[in-house]
């Protein structure tokens, strides 16, 4: 099945938000509008940089700016991308609570392994 242009749309919207310095900015925007100089600060990046990502933000109308006398000032377009992050975070929680007692499971399953005398995993793999 090809690809529609509102599959391509889809895909373009969430490679926007495929960056950690998008991501940041979206939540550094979540109390208001800013100025790329506060941004800047902020994250501790170049302004080259900031604007860069700002730019691709602003293609995909997830930010809008602003002049306000030499600077510009940027805010996101929708306050909706607020629950879209809040959900993806709720996610990221979850798989992060499930790998933790995947993660405690092997541990106990390593420590009774080796309080039978079998030796740790990596212990086993060198034997066989």
């Amino acid at each position: 099945m090809p690809d529609t242009p509102l599959d391509l749309f889809r895909a373009e919207f969430f490679k926007a938000l495929a960056h950690p310095v998008r991501i940041k900015v979206l939540r550094l925007l979540r109390p208001g509008e800013k100025s790329v100089t506060e941004l800047q600060e902020t994250l501790g990046l170049e302004p080259s940089a900031i604007s860069q990502q700002l730019a691709i933000l602003r293609a995909r109308n997830l930010v809008v700016a602003r002049k306000e006398g030499t600077k510009a000032l940027y805010a996101v377009r929708d306050p909706q991308i607020f629950q879209l992050l809040d959900s993806a975070k709720e996610m990221f929680d979850r798989h992060l609570i499930d790998s933790r007692a995947m993660l405690t499971e092997l541990e106990q399953e390593e420590k009774t392994l080796s309080e039978s005398g079998s030796g740790n995993a990596a212990e086993r793999c060198a034997e066989a």
